[in-house]
């Protein structure tokens, strides 16, 4: 369907009734994937207007789907609900069968990942969410009624400038990064950038054409990753796990087919999520069986089980590693070690993180149940808002919420992800609407009505009398 039809029977955008204040932006959301698109529409759509919706990349490449995510297709299901934030005809189903016809939708198990992203671009154009890309977010800091942005802006010559702007509310759509980055053991960070990578890291995999490589971590973005480094020509690829099996059995991290416990997990006490979420780490994350296939349909692929990494360091030209199971030499290694949430590690939050609220800040508990890296979670509220380490001192700190993989221990799942954004977007925007709406009735002054002077001839005739 021609998108200017689609944008016409959703009628005009509703008025914005948000008070006009000093600060630039009434919001301002950071990340121009599939989730700040989503939250950019919703906001309108709310009638919040005057809102900023930014990305450190340049146009067509925000996002993962064409950068760092490597897999075939998506992992979620087909039906779930997307970013369209209940408008049928923006869903992928719409989109895809007004392209191809419901036959070629109803022979889609999974979607293509390359599919998906070519449907979140159509999406963005369709709901005309502007995005200042090339813009990126180096530091925040708080004021009297506002959050004040500074801003590193890459001009099309390649110049850097840097601007300041203010905002009331802030919203982190950062995807898997969410408030932290990478999680790597500290060997690994010290190895030269030209011998190592993270799976979150754009890597040229041509690059490792007939060369062997090494993968720690037994995850679907792991084996994605051995499998790729493979299809581009490298003689092998080994990953190497602690777990005796690719395999596990346990609590699972993936609510998102329940549709009562996705919904209602951030609803559950203090103690039941963190009992949930440690257990499903220490079973860890289990590759999927289309991973799995991809990478094993090459001779050079090879498994390493119950071989953590002690240490790797560079050797020549190469990185050596000592595993449980020996020494290994290779020429090029990638970490699939998942992520941290921690927002003292953020340059940009460096202001706001003495004062933001962490798990442990929040819930002890008890020693069989301690998880250093869980820990370190931000503790959101309801609304996916940060809240503040000691009530009552740094109020501020609440007017930045994180829709991002750092809210995946106060709800379950990390937001952002496709099972996220059909609720978790109302969600996040009903929050941001109650705030600025109660923040400006205290500054609403009430007025009277104005009518005309001769309002009464109106309705004179009608005044009833004996």
């Amino acid at each position: 369907m021609h998108t200017a039809a689609i944008l016409r029977r959703f009628g005009p955008d509703p008025d914005n009734w948000v008070r006009p204040t000093s600060a630039d932006h009434d919001v301002v959301v950071v990340g121009a994937g599939q989730a700040g698109l989503g939250i950019g529409f919703a906001l309108r759509r709310a009638g919040i207007a005057r809102c900023a919706v930014i990305d450190t990349a340049a146009p067509g490449q925000a996002g993962s789907w064409m950068t760092t995510a490597r897999m075939h297709t998506l992992r979620t299901p087909k039906t779930w609900p997307q970013p369209e934030y209940g408008h049928a005809e923006l869903s992928f189903r719409a989109w895809y069968e007004g392209l191809y016809g419901q036959a070629a939708y109803d022979s889609v198990e999974n979607i293509p990942r390359t599919v998906w992203a070519q449907y979140v671009a159509w999406f963005g154009h369709t709901v005309n969410v502007p995005v200042r890309h090339q813009t990126r977010l180096v530091g925040v800091a708080p004021a009297s009624d506002h959050l004040v942005l500074r801003l590193a802006v890459t001009g099309t010559d390649g110049h850097v400038d840097e601007r300041v702007e203010t905002t009331r509310k802030l919203v982190l759509a950062t995807g898997v990064e969410g408030t932290g980055g990478p999680a790597l053991p500290p060997y690994f960070r010290a190895l030269p950038a030209h011998l190592a990578a993270h799976t979150g890291d754009r890597i040229d995999f041509t690059q490792l054409a007939g060369r062997s490589v090494a993968v720690l971590g037994a995850g679907a973005s792991a084996l994605d990753a051995a499998a790729v480094a493979l299809e581009a020509g490298a003689q092998e690829a080994h990953v190497f796990t602690r777990r005796s099996d690719l395999f596990v059995q346990g609590p699972s991290r993936n609510i998102g087919r329940n549709v009562g416990a996705k919904e209602n997990f951030h609803r559950r006490t203090d103690a039941d999520r963190w009992r949930a979420q440690v257990l499903a780490a220490r079973v860890g994350r289990s590759c999927t069986l289309e991973s799995l296939t991809r990478a094993s349909a090459f001779p050079g692929f090879h498994v390493h089980l119950s071989a953590p990494w002690r240490h790797a360091c560079a050797d020549g030209g190469k990185v050596r590693v000592d595993a449980a199971d020996g020494s290994h030499v290779f020429d090029f290694v990638v970490a699939g070690t998942g992520y941290q949430y921690d927002p003292r590690t953020r340059p940009e939050l460096a202001e706001l993180a003495p004062h933001i609220a962490l798990w442990r800040d929040r819930y002890e508990p008890p020693a069989e149940l301690a998880h250093a890296d869980l820990a370190r979670f931000p503790y959101l509220g309801p609304g996916y808002e940060l809240v503040e380490k000691e009530p009552g001192t740094a109020s501020f700190v609440g007017r930045t919420h994180a829709f991002s993989a750092a809210a995946g221990l106060s709800f379950g799942i990390p937001a952002g992800d496709a099972q996220s954004l059909a609720t978790g977007i109302p969600r996040l925007v009903d929050a941001l609407s109650r705030d600025l709406f109660f923040e400006d009735q205290n500054h609403q002054q009430p007025t009277k009505p104005r009518l005309p002077d001769n309002h009464r001839s109106v309705y004179e005739h009608a005044i009833w009398s004996q």
